[in-house]
């Protein structure tokens, strides 16, 4: 397995054990990680702290966003999506698709490159804890 999705996987695992939704994301430039983050909805009740925006965050101001691949465990969102279209992050890589479909469309429409690598174990975390929490991830996704 790609050793990027295999920290997006850790911060995936870091958001469930402090009690919020498994998704976990990180940004490389240069084959190194210059920004790393998990759902932290829950935690910081903000609805807009999404894994792809905790990890924008914390890579903080870096001015151009060319040449960076944006990693996640789950295809991101129309939010996370338009930060990437935003921020001209030219390629994304996911872990699955299979629970959440997201916007792939949206970002392909805007030059984007996405990836899908159909990993198991992105999928195995996320089916279970929608099985667990349905009403949370109901929220997360904006299905209330």
């Amino acid at each position: 397995m790609d050793a990027f999705m295999k920290v997006a996987i850790e911060e995936a695992k870091k958001g469930l054990q402090e009690g919020g939704i498994p998704i976990g994301s990180v940004l490389v430039r240069n084959n190194k990680i210059i920004g790393r983050g998990h759902n932290r909805r829950v935690q910081e009740n903000d609805p807009v702290m999404h894994a792809e925006i905790d990890c924008l965050r914390s890579a903080g101001r870096i001015g151009s966003y060319r040449g960076t691949v944006l990693y996640s465990t789950l295809m991101p969102c129309y939010l996370c999506a338009g930060a990437v279209v935003q921020f001209g992050i030219k390629k994304v890589t996911v872990g699955e698709t299979k629970n959440f479909s997201g916007a792939r469309e949206f970002m392909e429409s805007h030059g984007v490159e996405v990836v899908n690598l159909d990993l198991d174990e992105c999928k195995s975390m996320m089916r279970a804890f929608i099985r667990t929490k349905p009403e949370l991830w109901d929220e997360d996704i904006g299905r209330l």
